[in-house]
């Protein structure tokens, strides 16, 4: 990077760190350090939970699934402004009304202290490797930046954040969250425009569509029902809702954002904000990664956008790299005489071409797993980063690093500090309430920050095995939200179940994804309809035949 862009990724990050810290010097007690002492308006709840959801996995992992999908993905939010309007009518009056710290508190206030630590367990588990695979995203810009070794990127990223959480608590990330949305905002419009900026003059933005079409990259509609199939419009609808509704509902790390609103209201007003602009945002995060693939249709496309992986396939295996590379370059060649004619574009050729170096990409990918196993070959998370260090202007590549870096901070400081309140309130004062009694309640909260930040960062070391980080982070949610969602449910619409009939209940519906999880092929957004349906009905049953 050039001075020009050092300067702006080291005054952005300064000035969003210093003011959080003059901003929240004076935090005293629990309350201030978990729940910001509940003064939020509707907007900056709003923005905070939005600029918790958008990580550096939105901006890195979403614009390369738009590159690779095309607008799919985005079936996967349809349920979500239903979720909303369900969370603003049953969950969010009744955690006010009950004064709770963190979600898990009502269970017990419902249920019983066993319920109320299953899904406080269950959550925390969750969320501490949903934190580390959020760690993973910023080490892999770092990493390509500085060239560094990507498990020590891991540990130096970690700890900053890690001392950012600690020192600022919930009011930090809430009041720098603000200024994280409009820088993340500002350099995302930028890299848009920039990018159809720099399309060939002759190219108007209708042909770049069309060309977009060709590739079936502006397809966000798929009615299909197929059970196996990740995003449909039917998954999106009902899995989607349900996911959405768990994340938003249950899971500490928003419902924290979110409880710091002054009232009722506020909070309601906020996830409605929310709602309304998620899908748009995630439409134009998506459509960033159509357009940056109708770009570089005009440019050379590497055999992997992974630099470093690429280079460690030349020295291992020169030849064949030779080989791929002479063959990669005819492709580029050729398709970019094809798009350079003034003529109507031969929509088979391209497609032809296409075709040619998506196969010759993954043989690619297979020669570099074969040559070392350990080395990850999916470049997906690569595809923007490879954009912004190569296509943009000086100035504007420091913007969009800090962009990335911005969102990092505050999705994994949000998430550290809900692990925390969650393993100080339902953990620590329910099973240890004598311990260390000379230490303060905010103490030990920055104890158990440190601890979660160290175990997201073991998480972050095996990340890089699993496939798109957007797509796995949704995954683990799936996997875990259904059974504490469930619970929810029975306490707020069943008033017969008793403690023992859901806690029972939610454990068979656990057992029964990690089986289906681990011997199916089912899509992954029908995990939570599945556990949610296993805990309503089962309960019920259980609580007919039970004398308690």
């Amino acid at each position: 990077m050039s001075n020009i862009d050092w300067f702006v990724l080291i005054s952005t990050l300064m000035f969003i760190a210093i003011y959080g810290w003059w901003k929240t010097r004076k935090q005293s007690g629990i309350k201030d350090y978990l729940l910001g002492n509940q003064d939020q308006r509707w907007w900056q709840v709003g923005l905070a939970v939005m600029a918790t959801q958008a990580s550096a996995i939105t901006f890195i992992s979403t614009t390369g699934q738009g590159y690779s999908d095309g607008l799919k993905f985005v079936q996967f939010y349809f349920g979500l402004p239903f979720a909303m309007i369900v969370i603003c009518i049953f969950f969010i009056p009744a955690f006010y009304k009950a004064k709770v710290f963190t979600a898990y508190e009502f269970l017990e206030q419902r249920f019983d202290l066993k319920t109320r630590l299953f899904a406080a367990i269950v959550f925390l588990i969750q969320r501490g490797l949903a934190a580390g695979i959020t760690l993973y995203a910023p080490s892999i810009i770092l990493s390509a930046v500085f060239g560094w070794n990507l498990q020590w990127t891991h540990l130096v990223s970690g700890l900053l954040v890690i001392i950012y959480t600690v020192s600022g608590g919930s009011k930090a990330v809430s009041v720098t969250q603000i200024h994280q949305v409009a820088v993340i905002f500002i350099g995302m419009v930028f890299a848009l425009f920039y990018m159809l900026w720099k399309l060939p003059d002759e190219v108007s933005l209708h042909q770049s569509l069309q060309i977009a079409g060709w590739m079936n990259k502006i397809n966000p509609l798929d009615f299909s029902l197929n059970w196996n199939d990740r995003y449909n419009f039917w998954a999106g609808i009902t899995g989607g809702f349900f996911l959405s509704l768990a994340y938003f509902g249950t899971d500490q790390s928003q419902v924290q954002r979110y409880l710091t609103g002054k009232d009722v209201n506020q909070s309601r007003l906020g996830l409605v904000f929310n709602g309304l602009l998620k899908i748009p945002m995630q439409i134009f995060i998506l459509m960033c990664g159509v357009m940056l693939y109708v770009f570089l249709l005009f440019q050379d496309i590497p055999l992997s956008f992974n630099a470093k992986v690429l280079s460690t396939f030349k020295e291992t295996n020169p030849s064949l790299y030779q080989e791929y590379s002479i063959r990669n370059d005819s492709i580029n060649s050729n398709r970019k005489n094809l798009l350079s004619l003034n003529a109507e574009i031969n929509k088979e050729e391209l497609l032809k071409l296409r075709n040619q170096q998506t196969e010759l990409q993954q043989l690619t990918a297979v020669s570099i797993k074969s040559s070392n196993s350990k080395i990850e070959a999916n470049d997906k998370d690569y595809i923007f980063l490879h954009y912004i260090l190569n296509y943009l202007p000086k100035g504007l590549i420091g913007l969009l690093i800090a962009v990335i870096l911005c969102a990092a901070m505050s999705s994994i400081s949000a998430e550290l500090n809900a692990l925390a309140g969650t393993t100080y309130i339902d953990l620590h004062l329910r099973l240890f309430p004598n311990l260390n009694t000379n230490w303060s309640e905010v103490q030990f909260s920055k104890l158990y920050t440190i601890i979660w930040g160290c175990v997201a960062l073991g998480f972050a070391f095996y990340a890089s095995l699993f496939e798109n980080l957007i797509q796995f982070i949704n995954i683990v949610g799936s996997v875990f939200y259904g059974s504490v969602l469930g619970i929810f449910i029975v306490a707020f619409l069943f008033k017969n179940v008793k403690s023992t009939a859901v806690f029972y209940a939610a454990c068979m519906a656990q057992l029964t994804v990690f089986y289906l999880f681990s011997s199916s092929d089912l899509g992954f957004l029908w995990y939570n309809v599945i556990s949610v349906i296993i805990v309503v009905v089962l309960s019920q049953f259980i609580q007919l035949f039970s004398k308690v």
